[in-house]
């Protein structure tokens, strides 16, 4: 039997998304009327909005990782704090990210993500950089 407190299903949500080849198993962990919301982007909505959208990503040969630096709950709400990475052949751009996620019945049903955009730009710019200098790559952050 799996382990459905809050906290444990993000963490796992979390590692599969952390190879986002199993992206099945991380969207067998929500729930069919969830909602995504990312700072900038449109919410998506729906489980299978949800896969479309990692099969995209998985399309055009995304790679993830995902730091968490600290998680924590409060009932059903799991707040994360994390460096995410999103790579692209050379380009590897690092941030910082803070997520929550609403966990009813051992599933997802909110999905919102935090960040600062200028932070993503920052992180991208010096993602540019890093296929050209490999020395000004982001190094993954050191484990906690």
């Amino acid at each position: 039997m799996t382990d459905s407190a809050p906290t444990a299903v993000v963490e796992r949500f979390i590692d599969h998304l952390r190879t986002v080849t199993d992206s099945d198993a991380a969207v067998g962990l929500l729930a069919e009327d969830v909602v995504y919301e990312n700072s900038w982007l449109p919410t998506v909505r729906g489980r299978e909005r949800v896969r479309k959208l990692f099969q995209a990503l998985l399309r055009i040969g995304t790679h993830v990782e995902m730091h968490i630096h600290a998680i924590s709950a409060d009932g059903p709400t799991v707040l994360t704090e994390r460096t995410d990475v999103l790579q692209w052949g050379r380009l590897r751009v690092q941030f910082w990210i803070c997520g929550r996620f609403d966990v009813h019945d051992g599933q997802i049903v909110l999905w919102r993500e935090y960040y600062d955009p200028l932070v993503i730009l920052a992180a991208t710019l010096r993602g540019l950089l890093g296929t050209v200098v490999p020395a000004a790559r982001a190094k993954p952050p050191s484990a906690a």
